[in-house]
């Protein structure tokens, strides 16, 4: 099931939804199995395993962490290989001065922004179809 790909129709109908709680990214040489269950997001790197966790399960498993986030997430299916939503999404966030870390999912679009930004992320996101 390919999901859209035309710019304009993924900008109309992205439709953000902000995920309740706060999300931290953390580094670890060799998560646990349980950490690794709770993760949103896991991404193996050279130096370590990046994992996306709630706040409250990287604080009761005394995990490290130094960003606090928003979990953002684009309801409209967009397909992997769509042309300029990231740009468009990551460059109106950065005109309002606000950081963006994205993760894309088969049939979403996941961004997350820093804890104190959402409701000024959710704001832009949702303006977004409006140009």
């Amino acid at each position: 099931m390919s999901g859209e790909n035309n710019l304009i129709v993924l900008l109309q109908h992205a439709s953000p939804e902000h995920n309740p709680g706060k999300y931290v990214f953390s580094t670890l040489k060799s998560p646990s199995r349980e950490l690794t269950e709770f993760a949103v997001v896991t991404m193996r790197e050279a130096e370590g395993v990046t994992l996306v966790l709630p706040k409250e399960i990287a604080d009761q498993h005394g995990v490290d962490y130094e960003y606090v986030a928003s979990w953002i997430t684009l309801k409209i299916h967009s397909s992997l290989a769509a042309v300029g939503l990231t740009a468009a999404f990551s460059r109106a966030l950065a005109d309002r001065g606000i950081s963006c870390n994205v993760v894309a999912g088969y049939y979403h679009d996941h961004i997350f922004v820093a804890y104190d930004d959402t409701a000024d992320a959710m704001k832009v996101l949702s303006s977004m179809g409006e140009k």
